[in-house]
């Protein structure tokens, strides 16, 4: 319900009639106003005689911005001019364009002033030394505004094709980074319409108004529309600002009204009637607004927030209106401060208990106060009582140790294959079945399931009033889970996809205060981790099996495949202050630990950011540096060790350094990793839902050379071709020998603790066979490059595994194709060595 109005200010005829700008110097000391006329005005915050004038400066002064030493003027001529506070002088001309010019905006530390013109280019002039400029061109249109944020690493313009361009200012050159279409509408350079943009305070969303009269709020994250303040005003929008602590947002339309909006609800709580504003300035401190209008009048009025609204002002800097605010999201890295202030030196000096000697003597005699001089620094003089201090202090009572308390940095929960919120969408699954996502309706969520293979299930949605923020997805069903919120505690719900009773899904709820951090589904069970450091393990349909408290704490997350649960959390503190991640394997089924808080192989500064079990059942993860790594030997205790499988930064489409993308893991399968890729710096991926990649595995062992180009590509260099050719095949028979290598040893694993099927043994052969055929072509590749690869020849010979002798034997026949008759003879001697241990073991 919108308040009344508070008492009206009189209108100061500042200027003629025509455009007029305002602003406060950021101590709030000053209000400086522009306009049609050839006078700036200087009013004193809290005096209310005559301002001071700055008379004979340029006229049709168009926009204006001020630091507390000086500030600047944007004038119709092309000029921007600088003026000293202090003296209230004209002191130089900042910049001069050929160009009518439309805004100026001075950075938070007043050291560069962005001037927007005509001109297609955007200049930022360096307000100490006006040589300096650094040039925007890379949008199409004129700007009508410009705005920094509040660190100064950005600027925002809006320009006059309807688009807000994003410019990056953290190198040398300006980058554009991004361009934000479908917000703002396409505006005259000269309308008194305005597409402004406001920068919250709290630096992670600004405000523009929009072509349907509202105004829409965008994040700085991921440059997507969040709440808008809509349903105000009845004419276009002039002028908005917000309160210097975020709380209240205040804007001006051609309705003749300007709003007050509540920040959090996006309600007004005041409404005004004032013409053809267009310019709102907040004090920095005080319950204080100035305003001007387009008749060159200024309005100055204090108590401009309704008294009942008045605590918002006296708030701490608040939140931008999001639609999910990723600061409210549960955050492992939220403690309570531990108590580690040493206690106060009048508690030290009465330690003494009471009724002690000392105490009753009333400490030492004077006299023998300085028996002894402790020159050394040894420990042995006595204290006011008579006492040795205490080793934990010095003799003032002050701890040993001034070492700063270290506040370790735990690694964030996150649920595999989700994104966060981008606007009022999220995907909650992404994986090899399908993917499930969610649309915010205000009050209620949208989400829908949708699979690759429409054979076998069919895509289905359905209104959520529980807002679940997590997903699993399998063949079996669909898991889903709800964050606690007030007196609802957090509620997990499973919906199979095939049943054969009345009754399909079932719904559970955890203790209240307990929200889930991470879950997985598997054909066999469902593994929950939780901020009350548990992991509740429930059967498919609902069945509680197992609770327990892992010992590495808080949580991370989880997966699973079939019986196993792999469950990583925070584990001891390394020496950079960030914690190292734990894992544990376990078949639930079995009651077996396979693997029992060994760590997860991440590089100092990564993180991890994905986990999941591959299609034959082998552990996985995904870290920051965009390497792919499997567990091997995982299920035998204290064997396990990570493998890389691919470096995603040395893939050959990346080798020519021209293409910048990451990738979003979804899973391993069929020998391959399966991605989407992320391009413009993207780090998830988003709607409408972009195609899935694959790549073949590549360990790390040196890097792609990028392909050389050639002037004519049917020419061809007669040395130099079969020499690459070699080098290409030999890299490709180093992959292949390893990637085999740790497929046959994964197999192995499996069929050593599953006592495995005839089929399983049976590949397992045909593997091996694979690596002798792999060692056999690479070992025609070194007898191609002469005598002198005769020790490396003859080590790929003894890496064989058959034992039959047949392999061996086809080795020399090698050796003698290519002339190579001394390697020969050494092979042969290998194989007669291998047929007498294969005779010695039948004994």
């Amino acid at each position: 319900m919108a308040s009344t109005a508070p008492p009206r200010p009189r209108a100061r005829p500042a200027h003629t009639q025509g455009s007029t700008h305002c602003a406060y110097t950021p101590d709030g000391s000053r209000l400086v106003t522009v306009g049609s006329n050839n006078t700036i005005r200087l009013y004193k915050t809290g005096f209310d005689g005559e301002p001071v004038n700055i008379d004979d400066c340029q006229e049709q002064n168009v926009c204006v911005d001020a630091s507390d030493e000086f500030f600047v003027v944007g004038s119709e001529d092309g000029t921007v001019s600088l003026y000293s506070i202090p003296d209230a002088a004209f002191d130089k001309f900042l910049l001069r364009c050929s160009l009518p010019i439309r805004d100026v905006a001075l950075s938070p530390d007043s050291k560069w002033c962005a001037v927007a013109s005509d001109e297609l280019t955007v200049k930022l002039v360096r307000t100490d030394d006006n040589t300096k400029i650094r040039h925007l061109k890379e949008h199409n249109k004129p700007t009508k505004h410009l705005a920094f944020d509040t660190k100064g690493s950005i600027v925002t313009l809006a320009c006059t094709d309807g688009i807000v361009y994003v410019y990056s200012l953290t190198s040398d050159e300006p980058e554009l980074i991004k361009k934000v279409d479908g917000v703002i509408g396409a505006l005259d350079a000269e309308s008194d319409v305005s597409s402004q943009i406001a920068w919250h305070p709290d630096g992670r969303a600004f405000a523009v108004p929009t072509p349907t009269r509202d105004i829409q709020v965008v994040s700085k994250n991921d440059w997507e529309k969040q709440r808008a303040f809509t349903s105000g005003h009845n004419g276009d929008v002039t002028a908005l600002a917000w309160s210097p602590n975020g709380a209240i947002l205040a804007s001006a339309g051609k309705d003749k009204k300007i709003l007050l909006w509540e920040t959090k609800t996006q309600s007004v709580i005041a409404r005004l009637d004032y013409t053809n504003v267009m310019d709102i300035a907040w004090h920095p401190k005080d319950n204080l607004v100035s305003f001007t209008n387009s008749d060159g009048e200024v309005y100055i009025h204090p108590g401009f927030v309704p008294e009942q609204f008045e605590p918002l002002l006296k708030l701490g800097k608040q939140p931008a209106p999001f639609i999910h605010d990723p600061l409210s999201e549960v955050s492992a890295n939220f403690r309570r401060p531990l108590e580690t202030r040493p206690p106060p030196r009048e508690e030290l000096a009465r330690k003494v208990r009471d009724g002690s000697y000392d105490s009753l003597m009333d400490g030492p005699l004077p006299e023998d106060e300085d028996f002894v001089v402790d020159d050394d620094g040894a420990g042995y003089v006595i204290n006011g009582n008579g006492k040795r201090v205490h080793d934990d202090y010095d003799v003032f009572g002050e701890p040993v140790s001034k070492r700063p308390h270290i506040e370790p940095e735990y690694h964030e929960a996150f649920q595999p294959g989700s994104t966060p919120w981008r606007g009022n969408r999220k995907y909650l699954c992404l994986n090899l079945i399908g993917f499930v996502w969610t649309v915010d309706q205000d009050g209620h969520n949208t989400v829908t399931v949708e699979f690759y293979d429409h054979e076998f299930h069919r895509d289905f949605h359905f209104t959520d009033t529980f807002l679940y923020d997590k997903a699993c997805l399998t063949e079996n069903g669909t898991l889903f889970s709800c964050p606690p919120k007030d007196d609802t505690p957090a509620t997990i719900f499973y919906r199979p996809h095939e049943t054969w009773t009345n009754r399909t899904d079932w719904r559970t709820q955890l203790p209240k205060g307990e929200a889930v951090l991470a879950m997985s589904l598997s054909e066999s069970f469902i593994t929950v981790t939780t901020t009350a450091n548990y992991v509740r393990v429930y059967t498919l349909f609902g069945i509680p099996y197992r609770v327990y408290r892992p010992k590495s704490t808080p949580m991370v997350t989880c997966a699973s495949w079939r019986d196993y649960v792999m469950t990583i959390g925070n584990g001891p503190v390394g020496a950079d202050g960030h914690t190292r991640l734990l894992y544990t394997i376990e078949n639930v089924k079995r009651d077996e630990i396979c693997q029992n808080e060994d760590t997860v192989a991440l590089p100092e500064g990564a993180t991890l950011k994905s986990v999941f079990f591959s299609d034959s059942g082998d552990p996985c993860i995904y870290d920051s540096t965009g390497t792919l790594l499997t567990l091997l030997h995982w299920r035998q205790p204290s064997r396990a060790s990570w493998i890389p499988l691919l470096d995603t930064k040395l893939l050959p489409r990346l080798a020519s350094g021209r293409k910048t993308e990451t990738y979003f893991p979804i899973a391993v399968a069929d020998n391959k990793f399966h991605c989407i890729i992320l391009k413009g710096g993207d780090q998830y991926p988003y709607f409408p839902r972009p195609l899935l990649s694959e790549f073949d595995f590549s360990i790390p062992l040196t890097s792609e050379p990028p392909k050389p180009k050639r002037a004519n590509p049917d020419a061809m260099d007669e040395d130099d071709a079969p020499e690459d050719d070699d080098e290409s095949e030999t890299r490709k028979l180093e992959q292949q020998f390893l990637l085999k290598g740790i497929a046959a040893a994964q197999l192995q694993d499996l069929v050593d603790s599953t006592s495995g099927s005839h089929s399983q043994r049976s590949s397992l052969a045909r593997l091996e066979l694979e690596i002798d055929k792999t060692l056999l072509q690479f070992l025609a590749v070194e007898c191609r490059e002469g005598e002198d690869r005769g020790m490396r020849a003859l080590e790929l010979v003894e890496l064989m595994r058959d034992r039959t002798g047949r392999m061996v034997e086809a080795a020399g026949k090698v050796a003698d194709r290519y002339g190579r008759s001394i390697l020969g003879e050494k092979i042969r001697e290998i194989g007669e060595r291998r047929a007498n241990a294969m005779d010695d073991d039948d004994y």
